[in-house]
């Protein structure tokens, strides 16, 4: 039995403004080829289906077309929500999805046994137990109660989390002596366990309000054959195991993942238990973070171009000269190329301003015009020249304060 595991979709999710609907598509075509070609029989997505809670019709299109290809090419699929999913639009087709042997868990169940999916063999034979526990959300798990601190929730979630897959694996091995001991279990989470790593720019957020609660892998049932986990963009190994493991997001979420190798895991049955080997996801959108001062920025981009490169761009800034023209040049230097800058940092100005405060004071304290002040005094900006550019200022922060208020 062979059984691929991915998580972290993210589609809809869009990069300074761009849309990237022909990555994802370019990756479900992928992962069709690849499921057809390793000759996999389960599929499995730990969560974060989807961006937003309310993807596009555009990023459903692609999800339902993709279930639609793959019910072809592979026996069964199990799929659980993750953070930025929406329960009840993962829920709504899922008697329908059954029929096709697509398993979708969006919500946590009262019943626990619904989060039990058996999964059969051609002939009929069950051959997996899957204990699929979606994101399971704060008000799932933890009654609040008056007078708390901080440290009784983040104990009430941690005993949450662990009484539900301690719960939801125990009717699995029920399950399991009933119809062959022999039979493997994997479980499914959508969760942070305690030294995962991330990169910054990912976009993976806090799954709790005013706690990370990181969960420790001792928390976890220990009676299981392979964990399956999403919500880290890093694939790796939880605390060094090779059968408990986070596939990562197949797509870089941001630029701080532009050189981290993406991959999937195909896991394969074996009479020594599971074995799991990683499989390459190609790079479909090339992304690129360039940092330096000008003359690095400009050889890197002359480099590019040069290469024919068709890369997303950030560019961050980080020479000590004024250059009052940063955009102008850049423009320049990619014209006529299919390279695109999403993204301008200028760090020169943000660590003079940071630079110029006291000891004791913290950016917060300051008001916003405390910080253009020292900003306009930090580069020596002549008396004279100050009161235009205060007004200019200002009008910038009135439009940004109408735009919000129109938005609200």
């Amino acid at each position: 039995m062979k059984i691929l595991h991915t998580s972290d979709w993210h589609l809809g999710r869009t990069l300074y403004g761009r849309k990237r609907y022909e990555e994802f598509a370019a990756f479900l075509h992928w992962l069709t080829v690849t499921l057809a070609q390793e000759q996999v029989d389960v599929l499995l997505v730990a969560g974060d289906v989807f961006d937003t809670h309310m993807p596009s019709h555009r990023a459903q299109e692609l999800y339902y077309q993709f279930l639609g290809r793959v019910t072809a090419v592979c026996r069964h699929v199990v799929l659980i929500a993750g953070n930025h999913d929406s329960p009840s639009l993962l829920n709504a087709p899922k008697d329908l999805l059954r029929a096709l042997h697509v398993h979708v868990i969006g919500a946590a169940s009262d019943k626990r046994a619904d989060e039990v999916v058996v999964l059969d063999q051609p002939d009929g034979a069950p051959e997996l137990i899957v204990c699929a526990v979606p994101y399971l959300r704060d008000r799932d798990i933890r009654v609040t109660a008056a007078g708390e601190s901080v440290e009784d929730k983040e104990q009430k979630l941690l005993d949450g989390i662990r009484n539900h897959y301690a719960e939801v694996v125990a009717l699995a091995e029920q399950k399991r002596q009933a119809i062959n001991p022999a039979t493997p279990i994997i479980a499914m989470g959508h969760l942070f366990t305690t030294g995962g790593q991330t990169v910054d720019g990912d976009g993976v957020r806090a799954l709790y309000v005013g706690s990370m609660a990181h969960v420790a892998v001792g928390l976890l049932p220990t009676a299981l054959d392979y964990l399956a986990l999403g919500h880290l963009h890093v694939p790796q190994k939880v605390q060094g195991s090779e059968v408990m493991r986070y596939s990562g997001s197949p797509l870089p979420m941001g630029f701080g993942e532009a050189r981290q190798p993406k991959s999937v895991c195909l896991v394969e049955q074996t009479e020594h238990g599971m074995a799991v080997r990683l499989l390459p996801v190609p790079v479909f959108q090339a992304l690129e973070s360039i940092r330096g001062t000008w003359p690095t920025l400009q050889a890197r981009l002359a480099a590019l171009v040069a290469a024919r490169s068709q890369a997303w761009l950030e560019i961050v800034y980080e020479g000590d000269e004024v250059i009052g023209d940063l955009r102008e040049r850049l423009a320049a230097a990619v014209a006529g190329s299919a390279l695109e800058i999403l993204r301008i940092q200028d760090k020169r100005i943000i660590n003079q301003a940071l630079s110029q405060l006291y000891e004791a004071e913290q950016l917060s304290d300051l008001e916003v015009h405390e910080v253009f002040d020292r900003c306009l005094t930090a580069h020596q900006v002549p008396e004279a020249q100050r009161p235009a550019l205060c007004h200019a200022y200002q009008e910038i922060l009135t439009t940004l304060h109408e735009t919000d208020s129109q938005a609200e």
